[in-house]
């Protein structure tokens, strides 16, 4: 197959705050993670008919990341990646299909309205792939990489085909952790009301993107929201890539995968369910019906959790997912 590596030029002059797009001390071809150590370059591969962009990090187990919808490969906290790296995992991180560099498809999107519709019915048009599919693109990377199994750890979205994998791909999968993300029973995990103003005051003019970002991200964080963190961080993403288009089909996706509780009864894994109590995009619920459903599962909560990965508790997380892969079943080498 061939690799191909991509560079992400920004014009200084179109991001006048001085946080935002600084080229970081540590080099232009960095990851931004920061010591030598940490420093990769990015890169893409063709697998099932698309083109995949992922980065390696550090050295020791393969632990796969997969992030949630409209994340890319860069939405995963530095710090926690470099905890990980410090547990002694080769963090594996990629753009899912329809997000960041990764390919991008041509399914119109959903309108609000439409949107709103399919989350109450349950039923969505056709994006053009399923979750299932994000799962096989994740299990034929870890086969391009040479690796025949690895931790899998998915937040959000990420999360469902982290489960998906476990399901579906048994065998790539040392042990599995499922970050804030639900079973796709309707019963649990839904959207909290709460969040409704928010959403419903969001500008979707195109020339509003960061303002928008900032509203959904202010209305889900928890109490450890850093508005400056956070700007520095849109500010990159969108640079890099902004596909709103991608976000309504991975939504669709997400609303046409059946129930997955019964299949998750099934799993003999080492598995490990976080989730913030303070959690209104997908509600805690979601996060006990995962745990209760796996069996054998544990179940970690934070009372200062809401839908997103708060500093003060990467170091804890970490450990949790460290611990959880020592469940796993030694992989002859």
């Amino acid at each position: 197959m061939e690799l191909r590596h991509h560079t992400v030029e920004v014009d200084p002059e179109s991001h006048p705050d001085e946080h935002a797009i600084d080229e970081p001390p540590w080099g232009p071809e960095s990851d931004g993670i920061g010591p030598e150590r940490y420093r990769r370059r990015m890169t893409a591969v063709d697998l099932n008919g698309i083109t995949i962009e992922y980065e390696r990090t550090g050295t020791g187990e393969p632990l796969l990341l997969v992030m949630g919808l409209a994340g890319q490969l860069t939405s995963w906290p530095p710090e926690l990646v470099e905890a990980l790296v410090a547990e002694g995992f080769e963090v594996i991180r990629f753009d899912n299909r329809d997000a960041g560099l990764s390919t991008e498809f041509s399914t119109p999107p959903m309108t609000p309205a439409a949107q709103a519709k399919a989350m109450l019915t349950g039923r969505a048009p056709d994006p053009g792939y399923t979750l299932s599919d994000m799962a096989d693109d994740a299990a034929a990377l870890l086969d391009h990489l040479g690796i025949g199994s690895a931790h899998v750890v998915g937040a959000s979205m990420g999360g469902m085909i982290a489960q998906l994998m476990a399901i579906e791909h048994p065998a790539k999968v040392r042990s599995l952790c499922s970050i804030m993300s639900t079973t796709g029973s309707r019963r649990v995990g839904r959207m909290s009301p709460m969040l409704l103003p928010a959403y419903a005051r969001i500008d979707r003019d195109p020339a509003k993107r960061f303002e928008a970002s900032m509203t959904i991200w202010r209305s889900i964080a928890g109490p450890h929201f850093d508005a400056e963190r956070a700007a520095d961080r849109i500010r990159g993403e969108q640079a890099r890539s902004y596909r709103p288009a991608g976000v309504s089909r991975q939504t669709m996706a997400i609303i046409n995968t059946p129930d997955r509780t019964g299949a998750l009864r099934t799993l003999d894994v080492p598995t490990l369910v976080i989730h913030g109590m303070r959690d209104l995009l997908v509600m805690p619920s979601g996060g006990m019906a995962t745990a209760e459903a796996v069996p054998g599962s544990r179940l970690l909560m934070f009372n200062d959790m809401a839908h997103d990965l708060p500093l003060p508790r990467v170091g804890e997380i970490a450990s949790a997912i460290a611990e959880n892969s020592r469940r796993a079943v030694p992989v002859a080498a």
